[in-house]
């Protein structure tokens, strides 16, 4: 296989099947024109192009993570430009062809920092987008964020931080029941970023009123929330009932026993959660000793724990390894829970033109077997892995 290999315009990809946002093609095709989908068909192509014929393989939509920390031994937290396009390209080898930059709870300088680098990435398409988790959160559901850099969320920092990300800020993790919370829900919405509710310890009552300030994302549900409670339900029933909002899972086997992953299908339904990977720098990497931020964390057998604590510290998941764990774990149909790893997330950040293979969209595929395993990505046109034809 080979990277950065280009179709030529005008080129037809002939698959078993190709997954569709309406459904799913049998002996499908896609017609690609430079960087874009020009037209989607079944049977014999009806445009006089050269055919690239893949008959063994299913083509996906390229997959679009909200929420990743890093990948490939590297980490986007520290606004290292090179870091940070190491670890875009070590998730782009496993078909997530739009990735947004997670950082973590950090001094307000260093967040500033972090935030005016990335945004460059943004600026030159390596990056979707940047996603301030902390450092606005619940002490209590801090999970891997160092303590002393939690905040209550003060209108002049909430408009620093967003201000230097020149519209390139995505989405902002949250706890609205933090003095000054709600308002800040609103700023967010304001900015035109996603508002998300995480590492939190509100209310069900608290969070219905942050989702009625602008609200629409719950930070991977159940994980770094208060639990759910017969007498007090909590952020995660206010949120999955509520149907302006998506909520985010991680279907690694560890955040979320299978039951549960089941259950938020079910309760949010098929447009309402997206698969993320909360992914740390492990993601694709080997197990041994990483940080997040400024705290040190174990990855042992794919887990990934902070080393004083024992709390998990995000995942060493890709995004193609969550369809997997997803379609195993639930028995939902490969289309809904690819469409949880692109069309809901594409949609959720507001990324047109990604996301679904249609015409007019970036030629953004991933050409699997029959074991969902990667045998070909494909982002804007041009082959990062070419599978074998």
């Amino acid at each position: 296989m080979s990277e950065h290999a280009s179709l030529p315009d005008g080129h037809i990809l002939r698959a078993g099947t190709v997954v569709t946002p309406a459904e799913s093609h049998q002996d499908g095709w896609v017609h690609v024109v430079g960087d874009r989908v020009r037209q989607v068909g079944t049977g014999e192509p009806s445009v006089p192009a050269p055919v690239v014929h893949l008959p063994a393989l299913t083509l996906l939509p390229g997959l679009v993570d909200a929420h990743a920390h890093g990948g490939g031994g590297f980490s986007y937290t520290d606004g290292d430009p090179d870091a940070a396009a190491n670890a875009a390209r070590a998730h782009l080898r496993h078909g997530t062809t739009s990735t947004v930059a997670s950082l973590v709870s950090a001094p307000l300088e260093s967040l500033e920092r972090a935030v005016r680098a990335l945004a460059e990435l943004v600026d030159d398409g390596l990056l979707s987008g940047v996603h301030l988790e902390g450092p606005w959160l619940s002490e209590k559901h801090r999970g891997a964020h160092a303590p002393e850099h939690l905040r209550p969320p003060r209108p002049e920092e909430v408009e620093r931080l967003l201000t230097a990300g020149r519209g390139t800020i995505s989405m902002v993790t949250l706890a609205p029941e933090l003095d000054g919370g709600i308002d800040a829900v609103r700023r967010v919405a304001g900015h035109g970023a996603v508002a998300a509710i995480g590492h939190t310890d509100a209310t069900y009552a608290t969070t219905r009123r942050a989702i009625d300030a602008g609200a629409t994302v719950g930070t991977h549900l159940f994980n770094g929330m208060r639990s759910t409670h017969h007498r007090e339900p909590g952020p995660a029933v206010a949120l999955t009932e509520d149907g302006r909002c998506r909520v985010e899972l991680i279907a690694d086997g560890h955040h979320l026993h299978d039951a549960m992953l089941r259950h938020a299908a079910l309760v949010a339904g098929t447009d309402r959660f997206l698969l993320v990977s909360d992914a740390i720098a492990a993601a694709a990497a080997p197990d041994g000793q990483y940080r997040v931020g400024e705290l040190d964390v174990v990855v042992r057998h794919g887990q990934a724990r902070l080393a004083t604590t024992g709390s998990l510290a995000g995942s060493t998941l890709t995004l193609d390894a969550a369809v997997r764990r997803f379609v195993e774990a639930t028995g939902c149909p490969l289309e809904q829970a690819v469409r949880a790893a692109s069309l809901t997330p594409a949609r959720t950040l507001g990324l047109t033109g990604t996301g679904s293979i249609e015409p007019g969209h970036r030629a953004d595929l991933v050409a699997v077997n029959d074991a969902l395993r990667i045998e070909g990505v494909m982002r804007a046109g041009r082959w990062v892995i070419r599978p074998d034809s």
